[in-house]
């Protein structure tokens, strides 16, 4: 299992509305759909911040090199 700050960016007040939804809904998703919420999350987190986006996605526990197209 992957290391994950996602737990702890939802209570982040410097984490955009947004992107905390995101983050939520990771932990609202079926196990077979959780890796696809995460890349969303990612997405969010790289379009609403200035987090480049191989930081955004090891910030949900996911690998750089997957992309956040």
């Amino acid at each position: 299992m992957a290391f994950s700050l996602a737990p702890l960016l939802i209570h982040s007040e410097s984490v955009p509305v947004k992107a905390r939804e995101a983050l939520r809904a990771v932990s609202a998703a079926p196990a077979d759909q959780r890796k696809s919420a995460l890349r969303s999350a990612a997405r969010v987190l790289y379009s609403e911040t200035s987090i480049d986006c191989g930081d955004a996605l090891e910030l949900v526990g996911l690998r750089a090199s997957c992309g956040c197209d």
